[in-house]
């Protein structure tokens, strides 16, 4: 009885240890600083690269797909000539477009781990970057890894689990009636060798290496997309890359002017801009062509309106009563005149006497027709400058108060932005602005003023490159250089992303196909630029493009 149980708890012992993964491993390699690892849903493959050019083999199919990429760009190389040492001899890839390239690879079928050595030529250099790829061996089928199952045993207990413990019960049992069996007839060589080949029975019920019929292998193209890591890094296939459209740049710590950030708002020239206002009060009546629309271009001196200021009762009774003095004058004049000229031939009368009394009548007929134009035609309302109408909606028959401003002319190329600041800025130097849909803007200071505007100093800037796409009393965010100087590693205010709690961090392209977040400290440099003053190091690469797609990623 102590010999079955002796022999019983040998076999599990063997058992177990030959169902260990560790024990049973291959011999090891010192591979150095390893590449952290690739999600294991993914195709496998691997990675190189040199100062300029980024490199990753990965296998799908009966092919490898090789991606090529400039390191510090993360920018796809399209014009690249590859030419790869395989276990079939060299070989040359052939290019797909937007830097991928494919080569036909018969002898992944084999499996295992494979060793390339890649040499790229692209714009006049070539580099040479060894690549190696753990290819599934031929029995692995899938990207799930399962374990075939061949042997004898396998067919006759199916899919054994491959749990340790199970392996020493297996063993455990097998021990036991071996060694019942054989305990007599054949003694303890017998009994060991029973023993030995019970484990070895499980071992090959449990092993990854059958050694049945062998399927060539067939790489099957797993999906490729972006995975959240478990430790927060973000691992991004080369081919959502490109969807993505990340670039990256190498960080570099400089002195930079200090910034300061306003409020500010888009305001017109007051040299390049103007009102039409109605001096006098009165309805207002359409030009030939009608009222000028909005967004419509007029020039200096145009008539955009008319207005008719209403006459009084009173004013209707002095004019009538000052027309029927003038019509009397005109008469008896024009009576005068003509007894004068019927005389001049006789000379009773001098021809100066006659030209005074025309004279004196040409003067009453202007004052009687002074006084029908004052009734009847209406003030015009011109232009004061040129530019577009940028405000203004007149309607045909409005009385328009006095002041009231009837159009409000504005040139586009030229407008200014008026900030706040709460505290005197000495010294400004070079300004910039940002839009809320992100443009940017470059001014040039104008001027500061000295009265108090709601507990602030206003500060006028002028807009170098205004364009036509900015509206009058658009917010912007102005950023003013002081003289200050400050440390620290420019950044494009594209590659910081803020979180919920708003944490400002950054991402690091560590690998081809990995980056991780970094939080970082940063201040303002100006308007496409910021400056980040604590948490990542010079010679990083950073990603200045799709951080924002990156940090969706889950």
């Amino acid at each position: 009885m102590f010999r079955t149980i002796t022999g019983a708890l040998i076999a599990a012992t063997l058992a177990v240890i030959s169902a260990t993964p560790s024990v049973r491993a291959h011999e090891g390699h010192d591979h150095g600083p390893e590449t952290p690892a690739a999600p294991a849903s993914i195709s496998p493959r691997g990675e190189a690269h040199s100062d300029n050019i980024e490199l990753v083999a990965v296998a799908q199919g009966n092919a490898l797909l090789f991606y090529v990429d400039a390191y510090a760009s993360n920018a796809p190389i399209n014009d690249a000539t590859i030419e790869i040492e395989t276990p079939d001899g060299p070989m040359t890839a052939k290019p797909l477009g937007d830097g991928a390239y494919r080569l036909d690879a018969p002898f992944i079928a084999k499996g295992g781990h494979l060793d390339l050595i890649a040499t790229v030529s692209a714009n006049g250099n070539s580099e040479i970057l060894p690549v190696t790829i753990d290819i599934p061996s031929p029995s692995i089928s899938g990207p799930d890894n399962a374990v075939s199952r061949t042997g004898v045993l396998a067919g006759v207990f199916g899919p054994l689990p491959q749990s340790p413990l199970f392996a020493a019960l297996l063993g455990f049992v097998l021990g036991a009636i071996v060694v019942s069996v054989f305990r007599f007839s054949r003694g303890k060589a017998g009994a060991l060798l029973i023993i030995g080949l019970a484990s070895l029975a499980v071992n090959d019920a449990q092993a990854h290496e059958g050694h049945g019929e062998e399927q060539p292998a067939t790489i099957v193209a797993s999906e490729e997309r972006a995975q959240r890591q478990p430790d927060g890094a973000v691992f991004v296939p080369k081919p959502i890359q490109r969807i993505f459209g990340l670039r990256t740049i190498r960080t570099r710590e400089g002195m930079f002017q200090r910034s300061t950030e306003l409020p500010g708002r888009v305001i017109p020239d007051p040299n390049a801009s103007g009102y039409v206002q109605t001096a006098l009060g009165g309805m207002l009546s359409p030009p030939r062509g009608g009222f000028p629309r909005l967004g419509t271009t007029v020039k200096q001196g145009d008539v955009l309106a008319y207005v008719t200021p209403p006459l009084q009762a009173i004013d209707v009774s002095d004019m009538r009563q000052k027309q029927g003095e003038l019509d009397q004058q005109i008469a008896i004049v024009q009576r005068r005149l003509a007894r004068q000229e019927s005389l001049v031939t006789t000379g009773a009368v001098a021809r100066a006497q006659v030209e005074e009394t025309k004279l004196e009548l040409e003067g009453l007929r202007d004052r009687r027709s002074g006084l029908e134009t004052v009734r009847r035609e209406p003030v015009p309302l011109i232009a004061p400058v040129s530019g577009v109408i940028a405000d203004g909606t007149p309607v045909n028959g409005q009385i328009a108060q006095s002041n009231a401003i009837v159009f409000h002319i504005v040139t586009p190329g030229k407008l200014w932005v008026e900030a706040l600041s709460f505290d005197v800025l000495p010294g400004i130097g070079s300004a910039s602005a940002k839009t809320s849909n992100g443009q940017s803007l470059r001014l040039a200071f104008r001027g500061s003023g000295l009265a108090d505007r709601s507990q602030s100093v206003p500060v006028h800037f002028s807009i170098s490159d205004a364009g036509t796409h900015l509206r009058v009393g658009q917010f912007v965010t102005v950023f003013a250089e002081t003289g200050e100087k400050r440390s620290g590693i420019a950044a494009p205010r594209s590659a910081v992303v803020r979180t919920a709690n708003g944490q400002d961090f950054v991402f690091e392209h560590t690998n081809a196909e990995r980056f991780e977040p970094r939080p970082v400290r940063i201040e303002p440099l100006d308007a496409d630029r910021v400056l980040i003053a604590a948490g990542l190091e010079t010679g990083k690469r950073l990603v200045v493009q799709g951080a924002e797609l990156l940090d969706h990623v889950r």
